[in-house]
């Protein structure tokens, strides 16, 4: 199969997959979450290791996988708040490193590395459970809009920064970590993502989930989404520079890997977490 026919193949299979898990949230969501954070960590670490760390993958890639489940535990009621759940996730690794790494396997290094992987991947993938079941949002569909919100601006601001940045192109953004990206094409996805949202708040957001913003805040939510999506996209090229890989891995045909594919959301879920609590309006009347 040629490029372009993996990329269309894997799309078809993945996209409905993945909007099946929004829109029915609960297990099915929160297992699909895990399966990211879980695969994403096992490249961040393989990543780590050309790069000289040394991780402690088993264990990241368990706790990992692990905080998009206990989301959903603490949404059932059923766990700790995050903050306490971050706290164990530390002590358990230090507490391996004492048998895994020992005096003289760098376990510091160890340490540090394996808590930034669970941080960097599996955090963000508990955030996007927590967006589903986003405060104020009620029923399954409002739950899935408010989701799909930050997940699809996301993408125009992708697409926005790829087509304009193509048709106008000049100077470079950041050259040493990403060749490709210009300073047009960064202002294109601002644009883009800031438009879908002014366009998302009336139409999706207000009639199906009773919620809104306020032109003014649904426009400032589309250009903080875009800066948070461009800097995970810049900070994943700058890990496998680090790295000497092109792609994070093969593990999705014709795309790469996992981070390659989730490496913007890793910025957006948490950013819009906190920006929706603050910008998002309940009984949105106008």
């Amino acid at each position: 199969m040629s490029e372009l026919a993996k990329r269309v193949a894997s799309a078809l299979v993945g996209a409905p997959v993945a909007l099946a898990c929004i829109w029915f949230g609960d297990a099915a969501l929160a297992t699909l979450l895990a399966a990211i954070a879980g695969a994403g960590a096992w490249e961040f670490y393989r990543m780590a290791a050309l790069a000289g760390g040394a991780p402690l993958a088993r264990t990241g890639i368990v706790l990992a996988a692990a905080l998009p489940l206990v989301a959903h535990a603490h949404v059932l009621r059923l766990a700790t708040p995050a903050p306490a759940a971050a706290l164990l996730v530390v002590l358990a690794i230090l507490s391996v490193a004492i048998w895994r790494r020992g005096v003289t396997g760098k376990p510091l290094l160890a340490v540090a590395t394996t808590v930034l992987g669970v941080a960097y991947v599996g955090g963000p993938m508990a955030y996007g459970y927590l967006l589903r079941y986003f405060d104020w949002a009620v029923g399954r569909g409002a739950g899935a809009a408010i989701l799909l919100l930050p997940v699809l601006c996301t993408w125009a601001s992708d697409i926005g920064a790829y087509f304009v940045g193509r048709t106008l192109k000049g100077p470079k953004l950041i050259p040493a970590v990403s060749p490709g990206k210009t300073i047009s094409g960064a202002v294109g996805g601002l644009a883009a993502s800031a438009a879908l949202a002014a366009a998302y708040a009336p139409f999706v957001l207000r009639p199906v989930a009773q919620l809104g913003f306020a032109p003014g805040r649904a426009l400032l939510f589309g250009v903080l989404v875009s800066v948070a999506a461009q800097l995970g996209d810049l900070v994943e090229s700058l890990l496998k520079r680090d790295a000497g890989v092109k792609d994070s891995s093969h593990l999705i045909p014709g795309h790469g890997g996992v981070l390659d594919r989730v490496d913007s959301l890793l910025f957006v879920l948490p950013v819009s977490y906190v920006v929706l609590r603050a910008l998002l309006l309940p009984a949105f009347g106008g």
